[in-house]
């Protein structure tokens, strides 16, 4: 039996052999609702489970299916709330992640594969930065130019 423990345990190493359901639980107010139960279940084989959401809100269920669970119903239960899904995906494509999202509640959804939002701003407020100083440094060479201009015409004239 602990032979066969390593197949079952890392099962979902390959992308076609897993299956994941995310999403966030959001409080009315917008903010995400942390320390949630989720229920996610696969009511065809009647396998499922219960994950946590974390401190924003998300959670993230990760399922062993095969291409033959294509087309499965998908229960996701957060508080009293209940959805109704599908496990859908591109049979033929073995490389890429397959998974769906689904959100209870409205306001506090993020995309986890974009980069936060603090990222943006900073580089934004260093392209300021680095804008401000760039055209300062070329108003003071135009001054000086300027200066060298009407000194040299002035040292002519004379």
């Amino acid at each position: 039996m602990v032979g066969s423990l390593p197949s079952v345990v890392f099962a979902t190493h390959e992308a076609d052999h897993r299956f994941t359901v995310e999403g966030f639980v959001c409080e009315t107010d917008g903010r995400g609702a942390s320390n949630i139960d989720v229920l996610v279940k696969d009511t065809r084989i009647s396998y499922g489970q219960i994950v946590k959401t974390d401190k924003d809100g998300y959670y993230k269920a990760t399922f062993h299916l095969h291409n033959d669970n294509l087309g499965d119903p998908l229960l996701i239960e957060a508080r009293e709330a209940q959805q109704q899904q599908k496990v859908l995906f591109d049979p033929k494509d073995l490389e890429a992640e397959r998974k769906i999202q689904v959100n209870f509640g409205t306001g506090c959804i993020h995309d986890r594969e974009r980069a936060p939002q603090w990222v943006y701003l900073g580089l934004g407020a260093v392209a300021v930065v680095v804008g401000g100083f760039v055209g300062a440094k070329m108003l003071r060479s135009r001054r000086k130019r300027g200066q060298k201009r009407g000194q040299s015409q002035g040292k002519r004239r004379a």
